[in-house]
């Protein structure tokens, strides 16, 4: 944790220099008013982690509120750092073609192109702030010779990284509840960072998922947010919720799936996951629960489908360029060698700012067909 402070505190405030240097030209000339902005940002700096610790120490409205004004910047001053970048990239080529071309291109300084980019940052930030509330159902058909004689169709629904704690409560929890509630599932799932905040009134939004039936059931595992909050508390609210926490378990549900959950290496280690998947070769779909979209070559052939979330799908573009070097499968779905598919949700909520650009929250809606012996010989294949 004190690595991650120390990378995050360096290049937060790396991205907040650049800011200031492209604005300053908005602020008087007076060495005061340069001061009294350049604490302004340093406070914005370290918000964010003095709303955890005011959480941390059960100063919950005080968190909630900062939490509103830090978070949230973060995502306007991302969007601020990559426009000043494009901003610096542009001054240096109009420059390039200045000394070679013998051109007379203006450069992007001055309080006009500041103004600018602060007023399209802002712009992006509200459409940004109305498209995390905007859920989308993603529905994927997947036909299968692995469901029993008599079920011809199973529908799983899955959600992922809500984050519900200091500012995803109520209001987003319901959106999300309302979703999954209208497609009927048969089988719900949960792919980890459902629960990422301390506060004790959590317990009180757990009607709105215990009110949703699922005849099949309810499923969990962990992600690296629950090992933040604090696994056991985390874990005591997912129970809450309803949802079953799968920790290393493997499981036949009414002779109809399997279902098989690990959880996150923040938590513990999941090596003994190809051994689980193992203990449940019976013929029947094999559905692997992981919360990062990392696939074990040693699995691959041992599940059907795994559902992973984690990446948010970078949550604010460009973010997702950096999000796909450490996942090169971000999102969406993708087959895999062995006849196994991997689908990683962009997740239901939002981390951090409130915000999601060109990356809207997700619910995802699997429906599983039988696929018939009769069918399988018309398509020729093996069986």
């Amino acid at each position: 944790m004190t690595k991650f402070l120390a990378i995050f505190l360096t290049l937060y405030t790396a991205m907040h220099a650049v800011f200031y240097m492209r604005v300053r030209a908005l602020l008087p000339e007076r060495r005061s008013f340069h001061v009294l902005f350049l604490l302004l940002l340093l406070l914005m700096i370290v918000a964010p982690i003095i709303s955890r610790l005011l959480e941390r120490n059960g100063y919950e409205s005080a968190a909630k509120y900062l939490a509103v004004i830090a978070f949230n910047w973060t995502g306007f001053i991302f969007l601020a750092f990559c426009g000043a970048l494009l901003m610096l990239i542009i001054d240096g080529f109009f420059q390039a073609l200045n000394y070679f071309g013998s051109a007379n291109l203006p450069l992007l300084t001055g309080k006009f192109p500041a103004l600018f980019l602060v007023g399209i940052v802002l712009s992006l930030c509200f459409y940004g702030y109305r498209e995390a509330r905007a859920i989308k159902i993603e529905r994927i058909r997947i036909e299968t010779s692995k469901l029993p004689v008599g079920t011809d169709r199973l529908k799983i629904i899955q959600i992922s990284d809500v984050h519900i704690g200091l500012l995803t409560q109520r209001a987003v929890l319901k959106r999300i509840a309302d979703a999954v509630a209208a497609e009927n599932p048969d089988f719900i799932v949960s792919t980890g960072d459902f629960v990422d905040g301390m506060n004790g009134h959590l317990s009180e939004l757990s009607n709105l998922f215990e009110r949703i039936e699922a005849r099949f059931g309810k499923f969990a595992v962990t992600g690296n947010h629950e090992f933040y909050t604090g696994l056991a508390r985390a874990s005591e609210f997912t129970s809450k919720f309803g949802f079953t926490l799968l920790r290393g378990e493997a499981r036949t549900i009414d002779s109809v799936l399997n279902v098989v959950g690990v959880d996150d290496p923040a938590v513990s280690d999941a090596r003994n996951e190809a051994a689980l998947l193992s203990s449940v070769q019976n013929g029947l779909f094999t559905l692997l629960l992981k919360h990062r979209p990392w696939v074990s070559d040693n699995s691959l052939g041992r599940f059907d489908l795994q559902l992973s979330g984690h990446t948010h799908g970078g949550q604010i573009y460009p973010f997702n360029y950096l999000v796909s070097l450490q996942y090169p499968l971000p999102v969406g779905m993708v087959a895999l060698p062995k006849e196994s598919f991997l689908y990683t949700n962009r997740g239901s909520g939002t981390w951090g700012p409130q915000i999601r650009l060109l990356s809207p929250p997700e619910v995802t809606a699997i429906e599983l067909v039988r696929k018939t012996l009769i069918e399988r010989k018309q398509n020729g294949e093996s069986y």
